[in-house]
């Protein structure tokens, strides 16, 4: 049966406005906000089985038996969603368990990816051509809710899988995979003369492009040809085109 909050200061209110704004928190708790009505339908369709879902006065949804249906106003809704027109659909979910990162060859590595709307495009976009992807330090989070509203459900599909860079690098170095990052220098070969499947590549960010670590440890450096006026990509169009090599040469 749904229960009905009216207050701000209501606690489970609070909670859920801690987990939109402070990643220690949602770690902590191991849950994360999906918010909109096609989201929420989104994880429940994949297997998951939300905390809670809260919904605006006068918005049907179909709350699944056994879950937390909690109403609230037009006013709280607003105060709790960080859209600027919320949808009046929110759900409380679940964070799967972490589990050790998916370094094989043919994998993307996220180097400091820290937009939530890259981050999430290219997590969408991985998912569509069902290829693994670890983010190491100073990626956005992919259970931010910025990130997790931009992959569309992606995040519900395939979990992201997080590592520190040593890890990573000891991982690779352990299984005997090479690895090539794309970076803009004079060794770097076009990525199309390239046989990516064989490698682990790293996108870096706009800003600060690939870290040094993994420029040190890298086998082969590769360049994304484009017009000499043009000096970068986006970092998720970048990272779109490592994705579609990895999977038209899979």
């Amino acid at each position: 049966m749904a229960e009905r909050i009216t207050s701000p200061q209501n606690p489970y209110l609070q909670h859920v406005k801690k987990l939109r704004a402070v990643r220690k928190y949602r770690y902590a708790n191991r849950a994360f906000l999906a918010d909109g009505s096609k989201l929420v339908e989104e994880a429940i369709r994949w297997g998951l089985t939300p905390e809670a879902i809260l919904t605006r006065e006068g918005v049907p949804f179909p709350v699944p038996e056994g879950v937390r249906h909690i109403i609230i106003s037009d006013r709280l809704m607003k105060d709790v969603s960080r859209m600027d027109t919320p949808q009046g659909v929110m759900a409380v979910c679940p964070m799967p368990e972490q589990r050790a990162p998916e370094l094989v060859p043919g994998c993307l590595i996220l180097d400091g990816i820290q937009d939530p709307g890259n981050l999430g495009t290219i997590l969408r976009t991985a998912d569509a051509f069902d290829l693994p992807v670890v983010l190491s330090e100073g990626c956005a989070d992919p259970y931010g809710e910025k990130t997790v509203r931009a992959t569309m459900g992606a995040v519900f599909r395939t979990q992201p899988c997080q590592a520190d860079r040593r890890t990573i690098l000891n991982s690779l170095r352990a299984r005997q995979i090479p690895l090539c990052v794309t970076a803009l220098s004079p060794r770097a070969q076009d990525i199309r003369a390239l046989d990516l499947k064989r490698y682990a590549v790293v996108i870096g960010s706009e800003g600060q492009g690939v870290c040094e670590d993994f420029l040190q440890a890298a086998d082969q450096e590769a360049i994304i040809p484009m017009s000499p006026r043009c000096e970068s990509l986006n970092a998720a169009a970048a990272a779109t085109i490592v994705l579609w090599q990895l999977f038209a040469k899979g």
